[in-house]
């Protein structure tokens, strides 16, 4: 290839996604895409664990009895992703991955499947996507979107922002469950740091926050390289190998070693095991139609909330909060549901990971596409997306949740009808490990304390009804008991 045709190629890829206007390169938005890829691939490993298995005595057995393969669910998880996250480059031009969510998936395999079939749990999760299209196509997602307050978007970030970082401590076992009342929490096991993992991810956190700090192109890819590297040295010298749900001081979900194969064939005999109508005949009208509301409740929130925060971090977004591609990035998000349920692997939502990509340099579309590829690449790489450890990938996740709480300076925390709603959303994210939840609790906080100060007016009549449902949301334990 000539070098004309070469500086051709890449004025033809600057134009498409926009490099001028939103001040990146090619090279920038490889690095983005690549860190992208890295933060979300434990997603191809945690997925099965969390809806599959390797036996039916242990893996998440739907009323019959029946399982999802790990190996497949791994393949379907791969490609789902890569094709969903590819769409949402190309259509939508934003630098959001998308995956496997893991509130939904959790509750498929701890709720659904208690009552319906594995394809009928997925037929409800399409069922799910299409109605997420539709409100994305006919503009009603966008005008939720916009009557929810600046200050709440910003809370929104900022709590997704501490949620990051909460699952980063987690994932690395910096701060674990004491399995008590009181206190619920503590540092490491017993109140210290024990286990070597644990010590990688802080080595992890010291290198990418040294080198964030210091301005380095390519940080957070840079020291997930150089912790991975001193994760398998000190692994081959120690041998402490994977936990296995066993050893708290283990590795939390794969040891960093060298893998003894690179290719391994994909297995994806879960495509299209899927049944539209059989919950409805098994479990009745209003308890699918409950599973549903629940459904596209998280999708929806989730993902804006998500969206929200990755677009203002990225510096793309306006002094609203829309981005540009917001409608698109709504029907493709819808989309990846409809995809997650066809392929058996959950509704696949923008996955607040991609956050590490946008902190690397992402800001288009390309970033995701650079990160669809690897996910499809993974399918048949199986073997090398376990050489990451998940206490590396955490510590990058901390950074990021370090550098989303700058947008909490946007939030006027001198009035207090902004200061309760933008609190509630703030904390009730990684207290409750879901997204939707704090957007939920501070939605109904803006109405309610608005409303008791005499500021009706001020209250959107789209978040009213939002807030309504929210409370529904809240409540669908004893409403489904009803039905």
């Amino acid at each position: 290839m000539t070098a004309s045709s070469e500086s051709a190629r890449v004025g033809r890829l600057a134009k498409f996604f926009h490099f001028a206007e939103r001040g990146t390169s090619v090279s920038q938005e490889v690095r983005g895409g690549v860190v992208m890829f890295v933060t979300m691939a434990y997603i191809i490993i945690l997925n099965p664990l969390i809806m599959g298995g390797f036996a039916a005595d242990q893996a998440a057995t739907d009323v019959e009895g029946g399982w999802l393969p790990n190996h497949q669910l791994a393949a379907a998880t791969a490609l789902t992703a890569g094709l969903v996250t590819i769409l949402m480059g190309v259509i939508a031009n934003v630098p959001f991955g998308l995956a496997a969510g893991l509130g939904i998936n959790s509750f498929l395999a701890f709720t659904l499947v208690q009552d319906l079939t594995w394809p009928e749990a997925m037929g409800l999760v399409v069922i799910n996507g299409l109605i997420i299209v539709l409100l994305g196509a006919t503009g009603l997602r966008r005008m939720i979107f916009n009557a929810v307050p600046a200050a709440l978007k910003s809370a929104i970030s900022v709590g997704i922002g501490m949620f990051i970082a909460f699952i980063g401590f987690v994932n690395a076992g910096f701060v674990r469950s004491t399995t008590l009342p009181s206190p619920p929490l503590e540092l490491g096991e017993g109140g210290s740091i024990t286990s070597l993992p644990t010590i990688v991810f802080i080595i992890g956190l010291a290198l990418m926050g040294g080198l964030v700090a210091l301005r380095v192109k390519g940080a957070l890819l840079i020291g997930i390289v150089g912790t991975t590297i001193i994760a398998i040295v000190l692994e081959s010298i120690f041998k402490v190998g994977p936990s296995l749900g066993e050893n708290p001081n283990a590795w939390n979900l794969n040891a960093p070693e060298l893998p003894s194969a690179i290719v391994a064939l994909p297995d994806l005999s879960l495509l299209g095991q899927v049944s539209f109508l059989g919950a409805f005949e098994r479990v009745g009208y209003l308890a699918a139609m409950m599973f549903i509301f629940t459904l596209v409740i998280m999708n929806f929130f989730d993902a804006m909330g998500t969206m929200t925060g990755l677009a203002k971090q990225a510096g793309i977004s306006y002094e609203n909060g829309q981005f540009p591609g917001l409608r698109r990035a709504f029907i493709v998000e819808g989309i990846g549901a409809v995809a997650g349920g066809a392929s058996s692997t959950s509704s696949n939502t923008v996955f607040v990971d991609s956050a590490a990509g946008v902190a690397e340099g992402a800001r288009t579309g390309l970033s995701s596409i650079v990160a669809g590829i690897l996910f499809l690449a993974a399918m048949f790489l199986t073997p090398l997306t376990q050489v990451v450890p998940l206490e590396v990938a955490a510590a990058s996740l901390v950074v990021v949740g370090a550098l989303m709480m700058a947008q909490i300076k946007d939030i006027d925390f001198t009035d207090f009808r902004v200061a309760l709603p933008a609190f509630l959303t703030i904390a009730v994210m990684p207290l409750t490990y879901n997204i939707a939840n704090g957007i939920g609790v501070g939605f109904i906080a803006w109405v309610l304390v608005h409303a008791s100060s005499g500021r009706f007016k001020s209250i959107s009549p789209l978040l009213w009804i939002v807030a309504a449902m929210f409370v529904i949301f809240f409540a669908r334990g004893p409403l489904q008991a009803l039905v």
